[in-house]
């Protein structure tokens, strides 16, 4: 049986059942909660005891007045042994177990069930299982606990199961085990086991209620979510019964005073007692309600003892009862607590009710105000329910709509948005939700009829902005498609708008133009070039983030360092305003950023935080893109399973949703990989497909980005042709840019071509890369190896020095390892030192010390002999400060060492 996170429980009774099987008899109280798991682990003891005499019972409200009722489920299948015991005990138990007429006497029955049990324990062990213990009726509990505390010298084990510590009572003196809620990490492993199919918000939403309840755990996914309001925590048919069990043997008014508490979802003690005042609910009903440990309270706040329970009795108690609480709870709030009231009211209505939808909007107005999203969303869908009027109910159900999506619930805003549609047609939703559907889609759906909504919603949402907005993410989707034909349509479609009323968008729109210039049939840009971008990119920093262009193509641009600014800015507000979608967006794109700048921690960090983010609220592109990042990082440190498994996972989200942006960056971050690995004939077969119309990865901004790949791969197969082919390219984009990355880039280009590769080599260093080393280190790795092959093994170790310790520092281990083998030859063991003082076989002696060989070991490999080891090793020590194996062996040799001329 697999039991999560329960190896301290299974462990004690293990012993036990070992304890009891040695001849020294037992017993244990597992208590806790319901539902925490008790019977599970009784099973577990049950399984476990193969060898054993099992006798099982369980405790049923039904029968807890009925005595010996449990011992009679218990001895049933033995009755046959009764023929062993003394006559006394033997007419005793028949009497308790209903098989005579006979007056019952206890003593002597609680005699004859040890007389009974100890001769089943002489021909092997027993197990006794009583599950359910605080219904068990009185007598068979007085009768076990009296058996458990005289079993010591026997083979017999008794394991009960009960809510309430054994602090008094039948099972007085015997041994207990409070039984607690699993840990998260073991929480999300039993839910993977019981729905691996629930996605990452189901899962941590379900962590979260359940509290480590393994039957919440169990049962809380298996909900239909349709049927729960948002904000309420499902309760299921096993739950409830398991809670209100409890409830059920309180009397009327403390039972009252649970379902106002329930219903009173802040814990204010004084409203519930206001409200409980005409139920009867006095000093006794508290008192009772406190003992039964359903309830707790502390100075002026009550609260259950777990949100489960409060769940359960509400969800358990008829609805006339509710509603019955509610008004009671809405008539005692004072007057200014108007979304309180607007709340309870609305939980008592059970028809349409304009009043009470009209506060609730009101209420929905104030949360979002204070960013409180999904609370805005679920009173304006309760007020749409409530709305005589349809057109009411459409408007505030595409509100609701709007506020879910910027709450970070995309699925509940489509559907919301369908319920709209229903009621009032698009046309009308589109008006109401300012053009959502488009957005969502753009998020989550086919790019292509993202586009077509996004044009066609300009032109009927209300006002300037809310159409400029829909117009810049119109040219986004087309981008994202690689539709040039439809990002030019796009652009003119945003340009022809009037944003003269706007101070912040009037003098945004320029700027747009520049960014999303657009190639003609010719293959040339149209319209004006950003230039240097800092003005432009600036002017985005005031707008919403729709507005903002791809980082990819701020990049492409040479604008990447204001767009940094812009970004953080936009970020710090987002998670101020709790925009989920938009900072997931955010986020990935100034990952994007990280990467392309050599910040590689970074970018890993901020990469995992969006696509978390993303995967929560539905944003399926941009968890796309993250999971891109991701994988271009593990390109550049040389782990092919991330990449392959993150472009895989790429390509089956964004082809079939025809996002050619995404699809071109798994091809080309599959070329990267294969390129840094010494394989550019598959590299070459990555790239390739970036410049073929109507290919899946066919982008024009993706492929002008990877020309230095491109090219490089093909100079490594002589393909010169290709080689130009990428040159033509870059250099037309250098004369529109001028960006910095670009011509370093262009030169790059020229001194692969084989034509003066020198001074295009020295060109492309003095260009620098942008604001990327790790680029910077690439073309001082290729110049290195062309003057290490001319024979100027000097200067070529000042370059592939330089160009190890950048890859070293940034985790590139298959450049590093490709540029210390550089140095190897461009000068031989023993002529180069690295900022440690280490020589290139000094290294090479201490990372396979530590890596355990010997000496002889070492002096075979490298083809010395071992007395050139041990001096080495003997330098190494020195210049480390180190004085053993083991503790060189726990300095990191693969970023501690970077080599330089």
């Amino acid at each position: 049986m697999d039991l999560f996170g329960r190896r301290t429980e299974t462990a004690a009774l293990d012993g036990l059942l070992a304890q009891a099987a040695g001849g020294a008899g037992c017993g244990l109280v597992l208590w806790g909660e319901p539902g925490i798991g008790k019977s599970a682990l009784l099973d577990y003891a049950v399984e476990a005891a193969a060898e054993a005499t099992v006798l099982c019972c369980r405790g049923t409200r039904m029968e807890a007045s009925l005595a010996f009722a449990a011992l009679h489920e218990l001895l049933w299948p033995v009755r046959d042994r009764l023929e062993t015991l003394p006559a006394p005990q033997a007419a005793a138990l028949r009497s308790a177990l209903g098989m005579s007429g006979e007056p019952a006497n206890r003593f002597l029955i609680g005699a004859a069930v040890l007389s009974l049990v100890a001769g089943l324990a002489r021909d092997g062990p027993v197990l006794v299982v009583v599950d359910d213990a605080q219904w068990v009726d009185e007598e068979t509990a007085q009768c076990l606990g009296f058996v458990a505390r005289r079993v010591r010298t026997d083979s017999v084990a008794l394991l009960v199961a009960a809510h309430e510590e054994p602090d008094a009572g039948p099972w007085e003196g015997l041994a207990s085990m409070e039984i607690k809620g699993l840990a998260d990490d073991d929480a999300r492993r039993l839910v993977d086991a019981v729905t691996p199919d629930a996605d990452e918000s189901l899962r941590r939403r379900t962590v979260e209620i359940a509290t480590g309840n393994p039957l919440a755990l169990r049962e809380l996914p298996t909900l239909n979510r349709d049927e729960v309001l948002p904000g309420a925590i499902p309760v299921g048919p096993r739950l409830r019964r398991a809670f209100c069990a409890r409830a059920d043997t309180l009397k009327p008014a403390t039972r009252a005073l649970l379902l106002l508490a329930a219903a009173e979802e802040r814990g204010d003690r004084h409203l519930v007692q206001r409200a409980g005042a005409g139920w009867g609910v006095d000093a006794s009903a508290w008192e009772e309600a406190l003992r039964s440990g359903l309830l707790e309270a502390s100075g002026a706040q009550v609260h259950f003892r777990h949100p489960l329970v409060r769940a359960a009795l509400y969800d358990g108690a008829p609805f006339g009862e509710r509603q019955a609480a509610h008004r009671a709870l809405a008539a005692s709030l004072p007057s200014n607590a108007v979304g309180e009231r607007a709340w309870h009211l609305a939980a008592a209505a059970d028809t349409a009710d304009e009043h009470v939808a009209e506060l609730l909007e009101q209420t929905a107005q104030a949360c979002l105000q204070r960013d409180a999203g999904p609370t805005a969303a679920r009173a304006l869908q309760r007020a749409a329910e409530l709305s005589p009027e349809r057109a009411d109910a459409a408007r505030r159900l595409a509100m609701a709509a709007r506020a879910s999506w910027g709450a970070g619930n995309a699925g509940a805003a489509q559907r919301l948005l369908d319920d709209a549609e229903r009621l009032v047609g698009e046309e009308a939703v589109v008006r109401l939700s300012a053009g959502l559907r488009g957005i969502l889609e753009f998020s989550h759906g086919v790019v292509d009829r993202a586009h077509r909504y996004l044009i066609g919603d300009m032109a009927v949402v209300d006002g300037g902005r809310a159409a400029v907005e829909l117009g810049a993410v119109a040219v986004r989707a087309a981008w994202s498609a690689g539709r040039t034909d439809l990002q030019q349509d796009a652009l003119n479609r945003l340009l022809s708008l009037r944003a003269d009323d706007d101070p912040d968008l009037s003098p945004v729109m320029p700027a747009l133009q520049s960014w999303w210039a657009c190639y003609d049939e010719t293959g040339e840009l149209t319209g004006s070039s950003p230039g240097g971008g800092g003005d432009t990119v600036g002017l985005l920093g005031v707008v919403p983030w729709a507005l903002l262009p791809p980082t990819l193509l701020v990049w492409a641009w040479g604008a990447e360092g204001p767009l940094r600014d812009v970004l953080g800015l936009q970020v710090a507000a987002l998670r101020r305003r709790q925009e989920l979608p938009a900072l997931a967006m955010a986020l990935s794109q100034t990952t994007v950023l990280d990467l392309f700048s050599g910040r590689w921690d970074t970018a890993a960090a901020a990469a995992d935080e969006a696509l978390r983010l993303a995967e929560e609220v539905g944003a399926d592109h941009v968890a796309t893109q993250c999971r891109l990042s991701l994988a271009r990082l593990a390109a550049g440190r040389g782990d092919r399973a991330v990449v392959l498994e993150n472009t895989e996972r790429a390509l089956l989200g964004s082809i079939p949703r025809g996002v050619r942006a995404l699809s071109a960056s798994a091809y080309w971050i599959r070329g990267r990989a294969a390129l840094f690995s010494g394989q550019p004939q598959e590299a070459l077969h990555h790239l390739t497909p970036l410049h073929e119309p109507g290919h899946d990865a066919a982008h024009r901004t993706t492929a002008l980005l990877a020309a230095v790949d491109t090219a490089e791969a093909a100079a490594q197969l002589d393909r010169l042709d290709v080689v130009g082919s990428e040159l033509t390219v870059m250099d037309a984009w250098v004369r529109r840019t001028g960006a910095t990355w670009a011509r370093a880039a262009a030169h790059r280009l020229r001194a692969l071509a084989g034509s003066d590769a020198e001074p295009h080599f020295r060109a492309a260093l003095d260009a620098g890369a942008g604001d990327d080393p790790f680029e910077l280190a690439r073309t001082r790795l290729l110049y290195g190896e062309w003057l290490r092959r001319a024979r100027r093994r000097a200067d070529a170790r000042e370059h592939l020095g330089a160009a190890a310790e950048t890859f070293g520092r940034v985790g590139a281990t298959l450049l590093r390892d490709r540029a210390v083998r550089e140095l190897d030859l461009a000068g031989g063991a023993g002529t180069h030192q690295d900022a440690a003082g280490l020589t290139v076989q000094e290294f090479r002696v201490a990372r396979l010390a530590a890596d355990g060989l010997t000496n002889r070991q070492i002096a075979a490999q490298l083809l010395i002999s071992h007395r050139t080891v041990g001096h080495h090793l003997s330098n190494v020590y020195l210049k480390l400060g180190v004085t053993s194996r083991a503790e060189l062996a726990r300095v990191d040799m693969s970023g501690d060492f970077h080599l330089r001329g």
